[in-house]
């Protein structure tokens, strides 16, 4: 065992100071690596199940080949890995607000190293995608499968300026970014929320809520998070 806690980096940022570190988690006795922005815990590389099910399982429900995917929020980069290793998809582009956590990324810091910086079918963009909808998209350059996971649920939220994408007007907007039969998946930390699933239905078709269960080493027992998965018709 080393540090208990080794700080990698620390910037501040126009949402506060955002921390990489690493931590000796007694539980597993082994070091996981997490990123804190402000007094929000973003991310752990001790739960990525959520993550990577947000892809496999949007992934799963998307039919044909050549699959362009957006991915909003980059984090540890679990959700872009998980479909990059789909062998349908043909580019992958992660939009995160966060410099630094791209700047991560391309210097090999998290977990996953260089490995989606190096990545010729991924690429790491700075920008907000709670506004990337907001200009209409041509045909040709509309995704095949967006995936979200950014926010802690759709009312647990980062930032009050996100709430706008929740409502069926914002909703709207990414659904014109979606080819005809693609999917939007988001990934929530709650339980299945009634309410948003009525929103989602307003605007996507065969909406369903997947609990996904997982190992909580630090209770002893399990945890769940949920997928919402929409079809664009």
């Amino acid at each position: 065992m080393g540090r208990l806690i080794e700080e990698l980096d620390y910037r501040q940022t126009a949402m506060g100071p955002l921390i990489l570190r690493r931590r000796w988690v007694a539980a597993i006795d082994a070091d996981v690596v997490e990123v804190i922005l402000g007094e929000e815990h973003l991310m752990s590389s001790l739960f990525t199940v959520g993550e990577t099910e947000l892809a496999v399982r949007g992934l799963a429900a998307a039919k044909g080949a050549a699959l362009r995917v957006l991915v909003g929020g980059l984090g540890l980069g679990y959700t872009a890995r998980a479909a990059l290793a789909d062998d349908r998809v043909t580019s992958v582009d992660v939009v995160d607000a966060l410099a630094p956590v791209i700047e991560w990324h391309e210097a090999g810091l998290v977990p996953l190293g260089e490995s989606l910086g190096q990545e010729p079918r991924c690429h790491l963009r700075l920008g907000d995608f709670f506004g990337w909808f907001d200009e209409a998209r041509t045909p040709a350059d509309r995704y095949d499968v967006v995936l979200l996971d950014i926010d802690h649920s759709p009312r647990a939220l980062l930032h009050p300026e996100h709430a706008r994408f929740y409502s069926v007007e914002g909703l709207g907007r990414l659904r014109d970014g979606i080819a005809e039969g693609g999917i939007f998946a988001m990934w929530s930390d709650e339980g299945p929320d009634e309410a948003f699933v009525t929103v989602l239905e307003s605007v996507f078709a065969n909406v369903r809520a997947e609990v996904v269960a997982f190992d909580n080493p630090l209770t002893g027992g399990a945890s769940t998070c949920t997928i919402y998965i929409c079809d664009r018709i």
